[in-house]
């Protein structure tokens, strides 16, 4: 028989906890008495006796010993468990992702809600990016990459223009160090911090300083053949914006396009009677490149830009058959782009082939193909509907865009371009830089932001309840302008 132990006045067997004991094995007498905090008569040996128990029986020979929580195979020495692992570069990169949430939604920058001491956020801010910054240069690929990404998502969000001037020198050497010696997913991130870090910075000498550091890095990756795809893509944008953001030397701008040149181009057909253009895994690459060589293309001189379209604008109509939506409309795009550019440098301007040309954009305009997909169709359909009324009519259908109290008008190809290259890298946050970036407010030619106060712009925002006055309204009256028709044709089909 086990030996028992006593635990005040109570008799439990030995490796069985007393709760355990009371709550399986006591007698409801028993329990009652424990819980009324008095000694139990059914432990004492009368009280066996008055169950007709023999004296000499105790509880613990009335039931088998209770198995122990983990053996001793599943602990160590002093009960820690074993096969534990220090803390790891795993931990440091989640512990990592988890201080970055704060930035994952560039909207948290300016959510609605009770006043806070803004110098106070700006240094938390500032304290964040500090270690983020500093995590950029940590062993683990994990940590370094969901650095880089909590950078992009804070530099997209916010202005830090005296922050990032103090330490640009650090971000440019760790961006260099991350897109030489990372894989693919940290080069990438890499390359799109690049960009952000020369749109904060504007056109000046210190942005001139950082391309010169990372420009001859990006080429090397973009003519990279053993480099993955998505890193060149990455890189081949990033030198495109970079360039067309910084360079004043029309040297360095002409050797980025050359260089970008020789990247596309191996798209195009090698037989100018081919009817297809298959799409390969290096087609992402090139539509990159290519979109990067247009960007680049608008700010170059009048007789360069004749030069180019002269050698590409009677190639560019073969990529329209490609297999790959993104690289018919990447050439779409581009043909709109040199047929404005072609009349803005000669108004007598005449293309040979423009019947052949306006067919293949007319069909792409109205593609009913079965084998491709209804949004892949329905996204193509809307480009080239535009693209055939720019080379057709000379004509742009006139966009706005909307942030804060002001409008931007889009009005034409080049403007289009730019647009859409910059919202690319900059997402939600375009918005933001749009009222407060210098650089990018001179390049749509917006002029100084605009200065408004809290009080400003409380009373221009409208609030929830009323927007949904607006909507409720709007949604009524569009209800019974639809339900006349619709009781109009339900009258002529009772009719007959």
């Amino acid at each position: 028989m086990p030996k028992n132990e006593e635990s005040h006045g109570y008799v439990t067997p030995r490796g069985i906890t007393r709760c355990q004991w009371l709550g399986t094995t006591a007698h409801p007498e028993e329990r009652e008495g424990q819980l009324g905090g008095s000694a139990d008569a059914g432990s004492r040996p009368e009280g066996r006796a008055a169950r007709g128990e023999p004296a000499g029986t105790s509880a613990a020979a009335a039931m088998p010993k209770a198995k122990k929580r983990g053996g001793a195979h599943q602990r160590g020495a002093g009960g820690q468990p074993r096969n534990v692992q220090p803390f790891s570069d795993e931990d440091a990169s989640i512990e990592t992702m988890s201080h970055c949430s704060g930035f994952s939604d560039p909207a948290s920058f300016t959510e609605d809600g009770p006043e806070v001491d803004e110098e106070a956020t700006q240094e938390d801010l500032e304290y964040k990016l500090k270690g983020f910054i500093d995590l950029t240069l940590d062993k683990s690929a994990k940590t370094r990459q969901a650095a880089l990404e909590s950078l992009k998502s804070a530099f997209s969000s916010k202005i830090l223009y005296e922050f990032i001037m103090e330490r640009r020198m650090t971000l440019t050497d760790s961006i260099e160090r991350c897109i030489k010696k990372g894989k693919s997913e940290e080069q990438c991130a890499a390359a799109g911090l690049a960009c952000l870090l020369c749109v904060q910075m504007g056109s000046g000498i210190e942005s001139e300083e950082i391309f010169k550091t990372l420009g001859p890095v990006l080429k090397k990756i973009v003519c990279d053949g053993t480099a993955s795809v998505q890193a060149r893509q990455a890189c081949a944008t990033c030198l495109g914006i970079c360039c067309f953001i910084v360079t004043d030397d029309i040297t360095e701008l002409y050797s980025t396009m050359e260089c970008l040149e020789n990247i596309f181009i191996k798209a195009y057909p090698r037989d100018r009677d081919t009817n297809g253009v298959s799409s390969t895994p290096n087609t992402v690459l090139h539509i990159s490149a290519l979109l990067a060589w247009t960007l680049l293309l608008t700010i170059c001189p009048m007789n360069e830009v004749k030069k180019k379209i002269e050698m590409h604008l009677h190639k560019l109509p073969s990529m329209l058959s490609c297999d790959d939506v993104n690289m018919r409309i990447a050439a779409g795009e581009t043909l709109a782009l040199l047929f404005e550019l072609a009349r803005e440098t000669d108004a007598d301007f005449f293309y040979e082939d423009m019947e052949l040309l306006t067919e293949k954009l007319r069909a792409l305009a109205t593609d009913g193909n079965k084998h491709r997909a209804k949004v892949d169709k329905r996204k193509q359909r809307s480009v080239f509907r535009d693209v055939l009324r720019a080379v057709e009519e000379r004509d742009f259908p006139t966009e706005t865009v909307k942030f804060g109290p002001e409008r931007m008008y889009i009005d034409c190809w080049v403007k289009k371009q730019t647009y859409d290259t910059f919202k690319e890298i900059l997402g939600s946050g375009m918005q933001y830089h749009l009222q407060s970036n210098d650089f990018l407010r001179n390049v749509f030619e917006l002029g100084p932001p605009v200065m408004l106060d809290a009080a400003a712009l409380k009373t221009m925002k409208i609030s929830r309840f009323e927007r949904h006055l607006y909507n409720s309204a709007a949604f009524k009256a569009r209800t019974k302008a639809r339900s006349k028709c619709r009781d109009k044709r339900a009258d002529v089909g009772e009719f007959f």
